[in-house]
Order: structure tokens, then sequence, then C-alpha cells
């Protein structure tokens, strides 16, 4: 640095000079280099405060290069390219990443994931909402509690618009403790995804579907379209008795699940989070089970469809301490602040 200033120095002393004293000055320097290179044959190594005056003169002059012996002109640009290439990494240099989170809730993210084994990081961002936490979905997925059998990042958004005044309706059989088959009939709205009706029987038919539509639905609250599948246990009755009740019956098509996709993600939804997980005895613990689960699922269970809300809009709760009520012997979890 030292050298840089002396340099800068004398270049300012040589303004007050005449040209012919400057003139001699350059060829008793060129002459003093012709001779310092005889010498010294070898390639001479420069540090960066060496440097630095070529890549200026050469900026505000190119033609020095015609006047750099000891170096090559191409030496010369290769400095210049590093220096800017040095100079814009310094710039675009990153500020700092993502702000970490509190350790309180790192730690209540993993507490959520240790204790309900079956939530993925959509579960658990939507819990978090509710209790006032706001946090980013990916960032919930990175303090997880890793799991091989299932991925950090689970249950994408599949609709996010709801249909009003259309409810589905469909049957599933639940295996009993004794290998007995059980059908559960559920009744599913779109509006707010809600479970609106459940029954349990051993034998379903017609006149008993028929009557659990009369009491899912008042006659005063009946969805205009109903939509089910070609079951032969959706009889004469069952649709006459619809079509009384002012209901537009639509069944899907032949072989053609997926038309009724929001009744079979329920019942996908309640065989992953509750039957497949417990011992059924008889009809009546089914009921039980299912009263129980449909309570979490309408008042609890936060949905992605619901932009991460309740059927029965869980409100958010920002003051207070975490404490967890088990739900089904602990299967789940509802967490709230008291």
């Amino acid at each position: 640095m030292i050298a840089i200033g002396l340099l800068f120095v004398r270049m300012l002393c040589d303004y007050f000079k005449s040209r012919p004293q400057l003139e001699a000055e350059i060829v008793i320097l060129r002459h003093q280099l012709n001779l310092l290179q005889r010498r010294a044959p070898r390639r001479p190594h420069l540090r960066w405060v060496d440097r630095a005056p070529f890549i200026w003169l050469y900026r505000r002059c190119p033609r020095v290069l015609r006047a750099i012996t000891i170096v090559r002109p191409e030496t010369i640009l290769r400095w210049h390219r590093m220096g800017f290439a040095a100079y814009w990494r310094w710039k675009s240099r990153s500020s700092g990443g993502r702000p970490r989170i509190a350790r309180e809730v790192r730690d209540l993210i993993r507490r959520m994931s240790f204790e309900n084994s079956l939530w993925g990081a959509t579960k658990i961002h939507g819990e978090l909402l509710k209790l006032g936490i706001v946090v980013a979905q990916s960032t919930v997925s990175v303090y997880m509690v890793p799991r091989r059998d299932r991925p950090l990042q689970t249950w994408k958004t599949f609709l996010r618009n709801h249909m009003e005044g259309i409810a589905s309706i469909d049957l599933f059989v639940v295996p009993t403790i004794a290998f007995q088959q059980l059908f559960a009939f559920l009744v599913h709205g779109h509006e707010r995804r809600g479970l609106l009706w459940f029954a349990v029987t051993r034998n379903p038919t017609a006149e008993w579907l028929a009557r659990q539509i009369t009491e899912a639905f008042p006659w005063d609250r009946a969805p205009k379209y109903l939509i089910r599948d070609n079951d032969r246990v959706f009889g004469a009755v069952f649709k006459a008795h619809v079509r009384a009740m002012g209901i537009r019956d639509r069944p899907t098509s032949f072989r053609s699940p997926w038309q009724n996709g929001y009744v079979e993600r329920l019942i996908g939804s309640i065989r992953r989070e509750c039957t497949d997980h417990l011992l059924v005895f008889n009809a009546e613990h089914l009921r039980r089970i299912l009263a129980k689960y449909a309570t979490y699922y309408n008042e609890v269970r936060t949905h992605v469809s619901l932009g991460k809300d309740a059927p029965c809009r869980r409100p958010v709760e920002r003051f207070g301490d975490i404490v967890a009520y088990p739900v089904l012997g602990g299967l789940h979890h509802r967490y709230a602040r008291i």
C-alpha cells in the first residue's frame, strides 16, 4: 500500500514537470527496465498490491498494454477479468438466509410429528396456523421427525374450490375382530367438506338407506344434487324417497369411482387415520369410533381444500400455553391454548 501511495504522489508531481523532462525520465526508466530484465530473466511474482496499478491504468487507458514489458498483455487482461468476477461476486453475496424460527416452535413441530405418526407436513402446518404460529410449510417439513414410510412433504392440494348444494354418499366395509363385516354409510357435504352423517349396519337395504337420508337431511336443508355409485342396494325405494325430498339423484358412470372422488377421499381418510389402526368388536363399538372421528374430522382436523381450516371453522388461538388433548386413544391429538 505504501508503494501505491508513493506512486500516486509521484504522478501528481509529474503534472508540474515540463514535457522534455518527462520524456527524458521515460527514456531513463525504460533503459533501467531493460537492464533489470537482462539481470533477472525469470518471471516475477507479483502480489495483488502490485497488480492493482496495472488493472487501474488499463481501465483508464487500454493502450498502456503497449508499454508493458515485465508481464504479457494477456496477463493484464486475465487479472482484469478476475477482478471483475471478484467484484460482482462480492456485490451479489447473500445478505443472510431465511431467519431461524424460535426453538419453541421447532420443538413443537417435532412433538406434533412424534405424537401423530400419521400426520404429514400439511396437517402440522394447519395446526400451527390454528395456534397462531405463522411459518412456511417447507419449514415444517425440515423440522419434522423423518420417517422412511412417508415423505416429509405430504398431501398436496387436490381441490381449491368447493361446490354448494351437492352431497355424496357411499358405503364401505369394516371387518370386526370376529371376522364379520359391518357396513358404514357416509354422507359427505361438498360445501365445507364435512362428514354430515354416518350409520352402521350389518345388512344395508334400500329402506334403511332411505331412512338414513331422511335423518341426515331435514326437509328444509336437503341438497340439490346427490352423487352416488351404481350399487344395487340403492333400489327403487331409495330413488323414490330421494325424489320425494326434492333431491336430484346423480349416479356415477359404470366403473368410474373418480366421479365420486369427494366421498372416496373421505373413506380413504377414515381408513388411514382410524379404522386401519383399531380393532372393531361390534356395530356399537364402530358407531362410537366413528362418532369420535366425526367430531375430530369436523371440528379439529385441518383440511387442505379449506385453506388449513376445519369444516366447522376452527378459530385461531394466539395466546396461552399449548396443551394436547388425545383423540381416539392418542391416535390423534387436538392442540389448543389455555
